[in-house]
């Protein structure tokens, strides 16, 4: 931010900044918590599953897609389980760039204002 720019703001706007910044940032650790979440559900489905495709492939398997109950054999599921898994990792991946970026940002504007945390107390 430029220094003409950061003159230009008033108390009430760098508050507002401030909290925009926590905003954001808590909304994003959100999202990473629940795909973590997610991602590690679809983990243990998967890691079970293996189990049962060895020994019973055509199994019957029951999957909710869309918020409609779906029959399918143990085979059939697994590799539509893994690309799920695969999409929400790279989603993850992205959404913690993100974070990184965030607080980075926010890092750099509390230092261009001045702004300390004040240490909390017990």
């Amino acid at each position: 931010m430029s220094k003409a720019v950061k003159k230009t703001l008033t108390d009430q706007d760098i508050q507002a900044g401030y909290s925009r910044y926590q905003q954001e940032i808590q909304s994003l650790a959100e999202k990473v918590g629940e795909l973590e979440s997610e991602a590690e559900e679809h983990e243990l489905v998967l890691q079970t599953l293996k189990e049962v495709n060895e020994k019973h492939p055509e199994r019957p398997c029951f999957r909710m897609i869309g918020g409609v109950l779906v029959e399918r054999t143990v085979k059939d599921i697994i590799p539509a389980l893994q690309t799920n898994r695969d999409g929400i990792q790279k989603v993850l991946q992205t959404l913690i760039d993100q974070y990184q970026k965030k607080e980075t940002e926010f890092t750099t504007f509390k230092r261009e204002h001045g702004i300390a945390q004040m240490p909390q107390r017990a």
